[in-house]
């Protein structure tokens, strides 16, 4: 296929051009397949700069030296990252399209759409903040991600138009590594309303550095979860360490695999038992088989205690302390039945006996259960102040959506001074250091909690912005970003995707807001007209520069201080020189 550049005249003195050259590429399209391009390249015979003029066409279809289209590279970047395919998986669509590349092709083309993109944000800059003036500005919202001794994904957006503003990877979140990328956050998008984001004492010194006097608030569900962490987990711990040293739960599972092998092979028995238990009537044609299904049926009642919970994760939910205490229960309830002979033969009754004597040691333990009652206190008080914050409440089923409401700040700043109130009363209060480092925090923390509505002028006149008061819009987005790398790697792990990945690969939300992708586009159609305008050069110098990944430690150097001979080897090599 022949490619030409539209001119005829050169642009700086209107000599007629003439051709230089002509060269021929491979190149795949999804609209056409392959085909080999033939381009015609023309110069200025007058003119000293070299300057060769290539088809325009040919430019919008494939950037320069290049054999895939742009379609192909959006193509594979949306299935990696929006439908999160895996590689083999869009090589497989692919070629049902007339495409052959590899999975590393596949691999290399979505980093580039990710440098492609996150060039187009860049240039769109002005118009994104002139979009969000329309609204009055933007509120900052501020998280970061990290697994293992990889570096941290630190994440911005905006929660009035939720627009993600910016990535970076920064070995840690101390204050000298984040005021750079909010400096470059101000730059592009000026001050922001406010600032929403956890206690993080790096973070709260870099917003004190670049945005001074900008409203600086804490999410009331961060607050909560640190407080709450700080008060239960030293007893959560314990639990967790007392019912891992008994074994409980693999006795219990290895018990339900030994008597779910004779309810195999009866089925009949289960519907028989389900149907007696709900009319509270024995089956009198299988007495014989009742302690078994009971005894079954207690050990699944007890090891469902572990997935007990309302989506808001630990200090919210507690699944373990539930499983503590089913077991308990259970424990108590079969010392009243174990010695019930429904036929009057006693071998009936093994499968409770079993069950009774895996339960034995640690129904006896009493620092356990002691630990049970000192947490069972002290979460009474932490759920009271759960109450007072209106934050993932006790009858909620929202997970991670809880605190979206619009809620007056004022009767929540009243009703935690009230609920400050009755734990400085508490007659423990003097020598419980609990207590104390409790109301310690809600102290230091007070003045960023409670943020009044925001008066701002808009195009359109004044308004009142509420800030949000939890930082879930980005939590939500972790979660998010995390099940979709679970799809593709099948690993729950995402420490190697957090080191490989391009920082910028979050702005692939974007793509999802409309309003955004308005914006981005510029008044082209699609992504693929919108990429065509930007530098092939400059993609190349960013792509590697975003490359470089900042490792808290160098991975070269992690794998050699794995080895055990490390110092030995080390110290040969010295001994050697010498």
């Amino acid at each position: 296929m022949p490619f030409r550049s539209a001119r005829s005249q050169c642009p700086d003195c209107q000599t007629p051009l003439q051709v230089s050259k002509t060269r021929t590429r491979k190149i795949w399209t999804l609209a056409i397949g392959p085909f080999n391009a033939r381009e015609t390249l023309l110069e200025c015979p007058r003119c000293q700069n070299h300057a060769l003029y290539g088809s325009e066409d040919l430019k919008r279809l494939a950037p320069a030296h290049c054999n895939f289209g742009y379609d192909v590279m959006v193509f594979a970047g949306k299935g990696l990252f929006l439908r999160h395919r895996r590689e083999e998986e869009l090589v497989a669509e692919l070629r049902q399209r007339n495409v052959r590349l590899s999975a590393s092709e596949v691999a290399y083309l979505g980093k580039k759409f990710i440098v492609y993109l996150a060039l187009a944000h860049l240039q769109s800059c002005p118009d994104l903040q002139g979009f969000m003036k329309q609204k009055g500005g933007y509120i900052l919202h501020l998280d970061g991600t990290c697994e293992g001794g990889g570096p941290m994904l630190m994440n911005s957006l905006d929660s009035l138009s939720e627009i993600v503003l910016g990535n970076v990877k920064v070995p840690s979140e101390k204050a000298q590594e984040l005021i750079p990328f909010l400096q470059e956050i101000q730059r592009r998008f000026g001050d922001p309303l406010a600032a929403v984001h956890d206690m993080g004492a790096g973070i709260l010194a870099a917003i004190k550095e670049v945005f001074p006097g900008v409203p600086d608030l804490i999410c009331h569900f961060h607050f909560l979860r640190d407080l709450g962490k700080d008060l239960l987990e030293p007893d959560y711990d314990a639990i967790r360490q007392r019912l891992r040293h008994y074994g409980a739960t693999e006795k219990l599972l290895a018990l339900a695999r030994r008597l779910k092998g004779t309810l195999e092979q009866q089925p009949e028995l289960v519907e028989s038992f389900c149907q007696s238990v709900q009319t509270a009537s024995l089956p009198k044609a299988q007495l014989d088989q009742f302690p078994l299904l009971s005894a079954y049926s207690l050990i699944q009642w007890a090891l469902a205690g572990k997935t007990q919970g309302q989506g808001y994760g630990f200090p919210f939910d507690r699944p373990l302390l539930e499983f503590a205490l089913r077991l308990r229960v259970l424990s108590e309830r079969l010392e009243h039945i174990k010695g019930v002979h429904l036929r009057g033969h006693w071998e009936d009754n093994i499968p409770l006996f079993r069950l009774s004597c895996a339960l034995q040691k640690l129904s006896a333990d009493r620092s356990l259960q002691k630990t049970i009652e000192s947490i069972q206190g002290k979460i009474a008080v932490f759920d009271r102040l759960r109450e007072a914050m209106r934050i993932a409440p006790l009858d909620g089923s929202d997970g991670l959506n809880s605190g979206e409401e619009l809620v007056p700040m004022a009767s929540i700043k009243e009703s935690v001074q009230q609920f400050r109130q009755e734990v400085m009363s508490r007659p423990d209060y003097p020598t419980s250091g609990h207590w104390k480092a409790l109301i310690a925090q809600i102290d230091k923390y007070g003045d960023k909690l409670f943020a009044d509505p925001i008066r701002v002028q808009t195009p359109h006149g004044p308004l009142l912005i509420q800030p949000q008061r939890t930082n879930n819009i980005l939590e939500r987005f972790f979660r998010g970003f995390r099940r979709g790398a679970r799809r593709k790697s099948g690993d729950n792990s995402i420490s190697r995707l957090l080191q490989s990945m391009l920082a910028d690969t979050p702005l692939v939300r974007n793509l999802e807001n409309p309003p955004y992708l308005k914006v981005l586009l510029n008044g082209q159609a699609t992504l693929e007209e919108r990429f065509a305008q930007i530098d092939v050069e400059t993609v190349r110098k960013e792509l590697h520069a975003a490359q470089i990944s900042p490792e808290r430690v160098p991975r070269r150097i992690r794998k050699l201080i794995a080895l055990p001979t490390f110092p030995q080897t080390l110290c040969r090599l010295f001994q050697t020189a010498a």
